[in-house]
Parts: structure tokens; C-alpha cells; sequence
């Protein structure tokens, strides 16, 4: 297997308030919506898709109660301290909760990071330029 993501679908408890959130809140557009679930438009990334919670859990073969960390965190990279500022404002905005605060990192870089309505956390990353990385913008 390699070290590749093909797509990345989220379980969301109410697809319209997570279509709303990602689309009016961040400006995320809509590539296929599927009335079951959605896939937004990706800019050569992985694609980002979602589908009701209960249906994926089902899907996949496990709970959809689950509760506390999932160990998932989304990371979106950067090329400015300024960008990742303006981000989290968008988010919290949009109705993300802030999880911390932009500000140094302990690795040296500049971050923030927020949970969007379903609680799926977002990491938002700055660092000093180098050949392989991952930005996102």
C-alpha cells in the first residue's frame, strides 16, 4: 500500500449543516452531490467527501456512537502566518469551534487548529518553506 489517500469521506450527523458550514462558511465548492453524500471540488488533492454518520459507520462495519478523539486530525499547510490566521477566523466565523488559538508551535512553526460542527479537527500549519511541502494554498 502506499503512502496515498485516495479520497477522505467524513460520517457527519446532518449533511445540510455540513454542506453549509464547508460551502458558505469556508467556500468549499460542490463537485457531486449525491443526496446520500457529497464530494467537493479538490484543486488535485485527495478528495474531500462526506456521507450521513450512521450509513458510513454501517458501511465500514462499526459504531457510529463513538465518542471522544477519534484520532483523526485533517492538516491544511500554508504559506504565510497571515493565511493561517485568516482561516481560523473564517472558521470560527462559519461555526468552528476553536480548539487553539493561532500562535507558535512547539516544533517551530505557526498554527491553529478548530473542530468543524461534527467535531472533525482541523490543524492549520505554517512553517519556513522547504522542497516537499505539503501546502495545501
Amino acid at each position: 500500500m502506499k503512502a496515498h489517500v485516495s479520497s477522505i469521506l467524513l460520517g457527519v450527523q446532518d449533511l445540510d449543516r455540513a454542506k453549509q458550514f464547508y460551502v458558505e462558511g469556508l467556500g468549499w465548492k460542490i463537485k457531486n452531490d449525491f443526496g446520500v453524500s457529497v464530494f467537493f471540488e479538490s484543486d488535485g488533492a485527495s478528495p474531500v467527501g462526506f456521507y450521513d454518520r450512521k450509513g458510513l459507520a454501517d458501511q465500514v462495519g462499526t459504531d457510529a456512537e463513538g465518542s471522544g478523539f477519534g484520532g483523526l486530525v485533517l492538516t491544511y499547510v500554508v504559506r504565510s502566518q497571515e493565511r493561517v490566521d485568516e482561516i481560523a477566523a473564517e472558521a470560527a466565523k462559519a461555526g468552528a469551534t476553536i480548539l487553539k488559538p493561532a500562535g507558535a508551535l512547539p516544533w517551530g512553526g505557526y498554527g491553529a487548529s478548530f473542530a468543524d460542527p461534527d467535531g472533525y479537527i482541523w490543524s492549520l500549519g505554517y512553517s519556513a518553506p522547504g522542497a516537499d511541502q505539503p501546502y495545501a494554498e
